[in-house]
């Protein structure tokens, strides 16, 4: 009876992955109303008469605030400082206010000629556009947050056991997210109207929400049974508290820099590439448009199935820098050959698309758990945020800078609504260089875990 009374939440398997299965639900929320835009490009350029530029400078929105206006930063901050019950909330709260604005955007100011506070455009973009950007921006600060905060939820949950397997079940969860969103956007938008998928995803998060409150009710009672066990031990004051000095000893540390490089070339050949994908799909290979947004989520199917997977065969036998190699080289062949021309076959298209699932699920399964293994527990939170911080950097820059090279170098003839018609080789090859450098980081990354001891090619499970 007295060893049960010590058993604390996390100790029970049940529990702690029922804990996570209830922030899982928040994210995958997150996630849907990410990636459910992305197949509505030709949609936004035929009924609200957005541009590729638009498109592009819409889907930049998503890191926005936190790339110029350091919002991940802090928000890494008031997590360590304030903890995950806090930050998990407050990020959630962000999430549904910025999806409200997008939407309200997207009805209310649809249309070239919309105006607000008497502006028919902002900085060059209409106004509909702006303010569509405006909202995508909250909503990427409490993604990227609530990104930060639930790994941290998972290295306090699951630290000394299935750790891994845990952050891949969570980026598994997730995905059913991005893929219901891929799958679900052109034949909503087709029988509702086009901000139906909006709406759905504003619904989703609203029941996120009240998921992480049940989490909190949990966490605090975690908490209690941590402090008692710990005053029981004698070991009350020895918990590490976050200073802001970590912030020096986080930088300093080459691991950070290769993690966070990786992070950002890695996720910038992913993710402003799915954005693009849907009409990629359409165009070069032919494939029907109510099809082809499912086909650009075929990566996040992948994750959803091959990431516990993964994460479990890391917590075992280890290998996760050389598990990024791997990720970084696949990355390179599926980018090299979208780019060729003269290869437009369907099957190759979704083929392609598969294996870049297979990717999408190795680095990360590898990546965050390495986090966990360079940082103590009270730097994770801002150690997170750092790394999310510089990815964000590239998840704005590139999608604007593939609008923009669209619309200059790659238009090549018009459809029967009027839109344009594009060749997306220029961009593929973007993305093949970006691949390039990944991998050769990911190399980096390796020889300085031999120099520095980090013990990323060791299993999490020990013993």
């Amino acid at each position: 009876m007295t060893e049960q009374l010590k058993l604390k939440l996390n100790d029970s398997k049940a529990t702690r992955w029922g804990a996570l299965v209830i922030v899982a639900f928040t994210m995958m929320a997150a996630y849907y109303v990410n990636d459910v835009v992305a197949p509505l490009k030709t949609m936004l350029e035929s009924d609200l008469a957005w541009t590729s530029s638009d498109f592009g400078f819409f889907t930049g929105g998503y890191s926005f605030l936190s790339v110029f206006f350091l919002m991940l930063i802090w928000g890494g901050l008031i997590l360590d400082r304030f903890g995950i019950r806090f930050t998990g909330k407050l990020s959630t709260i962000l999430m549904v206010g910025g999806t409200a604005l997008e939407y309200y955007a997207m009805t209310g100011l649809a249309g070239p000629d919309a105006q607000i506070f008497g502006l028919n455009e902002i900085f060059g973009y209409k106004a509909g556009v702006f303010v569509a950007f405006a909202g995508y921006s909250i909503f990427g600060v409490g993604a990227e947050v609530a990104g930060i905060t639930v790994s941290k939820i998972i290295a306090k949950w699951f630290r000394g056991k299935e750790l891994a397997t845990a952050m891949g079940v969570q980026v598994a969860l997730a995905r059913i997210g991005s893929q219901a969103g891929y799958a679900v956007a052109i034949p909503l938008a087709r029988a509702f109207g086009i901000t139906t998928p909006v709406l759905v995803g504003l619904i989703l998060l609203l029941g996120g929400l009240v998921a992480f409150f049940i989490f909190s009710v949990m966490d605090k009672k975690l908490d209690k049974q941590m402090e008692a066990a710990a005053i029981a031990a004698g070991t009350e004051g020895e918990e590490e508290k976050f200073s802001f000095k970590d912030v020096k000893n986080i930088l300093v540390n080459p691991g950070f820099w290769l993690i966070a490089l990786l992070c950002v070339l890695f996720y910038s050949c992913v993710f402003p590439f799915q954005k693009f994908a849907s009409e990629l799909m359409i165009i070069k290979y032919g494939i029907n448009e109510n099809v082809a947004g499912t086909f650009a989520g075929l990566p996040a199917l992948g994750a959803l199935i091959l990431t516990p997977i993964f994460g479990g065969f890391i917590d075992k036998r280890g290998k996760s820098a050389s598990i990024m190699i791997l990720g970084a080289a696949m990355l390179i062949g599926v980018h090299f050959i979208y780019a060729i021309p003269a290869i437009n076959y369907w099957l190759v298209a979704i083929g392609l698309m598969i294996i870049l699932g297979i990717a999408f699920s190795l680095v990360p399964s590898a990546m965050w758990p390495a986090v966990a293994k360079i940082f103590p527990v009270s730097q994770l939170g801002t150690a997170y945020a750092l790394i999310f911080f510089i990815q964000n950097i590239g998840l704005w820059g590139i999608p604007t800078l593939i609008g923009k090279v669209l619309d200059v170098y790659c238009i090549v003839g018009k459809k029967a609504d009027g839109t344009n018609l594009y060749d997306y080789t220029i961009p593929m090859c973007i993305f093949t260089g970006i691949a390039c450098l990944s991998l050769v980081v990911a190399f980096m990354l390796k020889r300085a875990d031999k120099k520095y001891g980090y013990q990323l090619e060791e299993p999490n499970i020990q013993g």
